[in-house]
């Protein structure tokens, strides 16, 4: 049901909501209690450092706390946000100075808004209105996902499908609300002190590439009893726990093998979930990211609250499997090539990089809901592709996609042309115009370069996203609308409220879901897989038999900074395939600024390569195709036409480490 912001009397202040002040200024703190106290809120307490507010907190249970970061005492507010979110209670920041370092470290905490001092009553009510809205949308949204989760894991066990397909089902449901790269389940067998283990490696977005423990033992480069050793040390550790990157440095003195698996595969933070199933038998999920900040508290209390449906359908599935799993082979899993979801969806997403696998993770949770989008990203890096995306995956796919760049429109023709005007409301208006935002009702408005729009423009959006309203131009009466909103920007939100030129309530109330999609120059990975797909599409327009390019031509464009990102390497390559005769791009013309820093001088100022460093950079190429795999299907061993023990040699010999590739 839709709620409706009103400044006087809404529903939620009816309901004598509890909020906490935690603020140390007392002048401030009692100001605030008289605003809510007349507002119809319910505060619950005032308290002026962390050690007061957390045995408040514990006492009243409030429902929203107003929270100062510059608190009396050795701890901020920061550190009290981070227990507030582990607790799930929703809280709004205070504070006289929102330095764009401030806003960085505050918005890790998942805060449900910001204030700046001094503030108006209106401003702290609408703020808060907001921050009910969002915590209670939140909440909504957790227990969607967690609710569409068991019901997955249960038809699961229904299902007459075999081990294999049975695990990849499970390791594919887990993968949208526990994001990760690699997952090792480990099973331990009290009975006979012996184990089944099976992990797999994300290639795609549903793709995974299950690996053997004799895999592991190659990739980690261990011996096989070194290997051994490890486990048994790391077995010991049954806690259900998390590690992101600031702190998996103590924790693989703990974990050796673990940081094993880390090193070889390059990920950077870490989740362990373990099962007891019936008979003792012990099951580890080991969830690792190449992100450096994966996981969170909400993460191990999903667990815990499905733990019941992981049981159940863990014991279904290695039911039978008494005898381990050396039946098990290294294997590629891909979706079905004809599959149509996967193709409408993200056709034209390109990447198999953690940052795009990540984004498009996120477009598949959010694109079914009605929330806000906010996309970030510079310049080429694909925001309007991503936008589209989730349309095609939302209900409102069948109704309009109306794409408005704000940054295009005439400053003063801005208002009209997003919310229409009556006939004769100004001069030349000789009829009626519908805006873009009812031509979008029922559907979706892309608002690309949201932070062009001016500030007068800005308050009205704000109505729209929180009153689902619009009022043309020389209109009588507001016009009610039902449109999704999806933002975007390549500009920095945080310091544009910083100087004042974005309002901060609309940029909290547009940060519902933020998708960062990173620069090209941080993902070299996709670098390889863009440049064949861009030869395919042009050398089809051109009727040109062109497959790929020159390893030295690779080598150019993966250490290209790319500052144009996506749109540069498409047009670039557009460009070459036009000019190639043959089947292969040997040439590429990059800006002349490029040449004072990458690949295109001669290595060791002037000094010619010998067969050998030639011979290294091209085995580096592959491996860093390959993201380091040697043997096995699409391995570097396969691509190079070797055997997987001469690659092994001649990385030995040619001295490539693993911190080179």
């Amino acid at each position: 049901m839709k709620r409706q912001l009103m400044i006087c009397l809404p529903s939620l202040r009816d309901m004598k909501k509890k909020i906490l002040i935690v603020e140390d200024e007392s002048m401030i703190a009692l100001d605030l209690k008289l605003i809510l106290t007349r507002a119809g809120y319910q505060v619950c307490g005032i308290a002026d450092s962390v050690v007061d507010a957390m045995k408040m907190i514990e006492a009243e249970k409030p429902e929203m706390v107003l929270l100062d970061i510059f608190l009396k005492g050795p701890q901020n507010g920061i550190d009290l946000a981070k227990t507030l979110t582990k607790k799930n209670i929703g809280f709004v920041y205070l504070s006289a100075n929102f330095q764009e370092s401030i806003l960085e470290m505050a918005k890790m905490t998942q805060p449900y808004g910001f204030l700046v001092k001094p503030f108006r009553e209106k401003e702290l009510l609408i703020s808060l209105d907001v921050a009910f809205f969002r915590h209670q949308n939140s909440i909504e949204s957790k227990l969607r996902q967690e609710e569409e989760l068991e019901k997955t894991l249960k038809e699961l066990e229904r299902h007459s499908l075999d081990f294999n397909q049975k695990v990849l089902k499970m390791i594919r449901s887990l993968q949208a609300y526990i994001p990760y790269d690699f997952l090792r389940i480990y099973i331990k067998r009290p009975e006979t002190s012996g184990h089944v283990e099976i992990s797999f490696m994300r290639t795609g977005f549903n793709d995974y590439q299950a690996l053997t423990r004799e895999d592991l033992v190659n990739s980690t480069r261990l011996k096989p009893e070194e290997f051994n050793n490890k486990q048994n040390i790391t077995l010991q550790t049954i806690k259900a726990e998390y590690y992101n990157h600031d702190h998996l440095k103590e924790a693989w003195k703990i974990y050796p093998l673990r940081k094993a698996i880390s090193d070889a595969f390059q990920l950077e933070s870490f989740l362990h979930f373990p099962i007891l199933l019936p008979g003792s038998e012990i099951v580890s999920l080991c969830f690792y990211s190449r992100k450096p900040d994966s996981y969170l508290p909400d993460h191990l209390s999903l667990m815990q609250r499905i733990q019941k449906a992981l049981t159940s359908v863990m014991e279904n599935i290695w039911s039978g499997q008494q005898t381990g799993l050396a039946h098990i082979r290294s294997e590629n899993y891909r979706e079905h090539p004809g599959s149509k979801e996967r193709k409408k969806v993200f056709d034209g997403i390109i990447g198999r990089s953690h940052q795009m696998l990540s984004v498009q993770d996120m477009v598949a949770v959010v694109a079914p809901l009605d929330t806000s989008v906010l996309i970030l990203g510079e310049s080429g890096t694909g925001k309007e592709r991503i936008a589209k995306s989730i349309h095609e995956l939302s209900p409102r796919n069948q109704k309009p996609l109306v794409i408005v760049n704000c940054a295009s429109l005439p400053a003063n023709l801005i208002e009209s042309e997003l919310f229409g005007h009556e006939k004769g409301a100004f001069t030349g208006a000789i009829e009626k115009r519908i805006g873009k935002f009812e031509l979008a009702d029922k559907g979706t408005i892309f608002l690309d370069e949201i932070g062009e729009m001016p500030a007068e423009l800005q308050v009205k959006l704000l109505r729209v996203l929180q009153e689902q309203e619009i009022e043309r131009i020389g209109g009588r009466a507001p016009v009610k609308i039902n449109v999704r909103i999806i933002a975007a920007t390549n500009r920095n939100l945080e310091k544009e409220v910083e100087e004042g030129h974005f309002r901060l309530d609309l940029y909290y109330r547009l940060y519902v879901f933020p998708i960062l999609i990173a620069p090209l120059r941080e993902r070299k990975e996709d670098i390889a897989v863009l440049i064949d797909h861009f030869i395919a599409k042009y050398a089809r327009k051109s009727q040109k038999e062109i497959t790929g390019v020159t390893p030295g031509v690779l080598d150019q464009l993966i250490n290209y900074h790319w500052p144009g990102n996506v749109r540069e390497l498409e047009h670039l390559i557009e460009r070459s395939v036009l000019l190639n005769e043959g089947p292969y791009i040997r040439e590429v013309f990059l800006p002349k600024l490029y040449s004072s820093r990458t690949a295109e001088l001669p290595a060791d100022n002037g000094k010619l390569k010998t067969i050998d460093d030639n011979a290294r950079e091209h085995i580096l190429t592959v491996l860093r195709k390959c993201k380091g795999k040697i043997s096995g299907a699409g391995g570097a061993a396969e691509i190079l036409e070797i055997l997987p023990t001469t690659l092994h040699s001649k990385i030995k010999k040619l001295g490539i480490r693993k911190e080179d590739i």
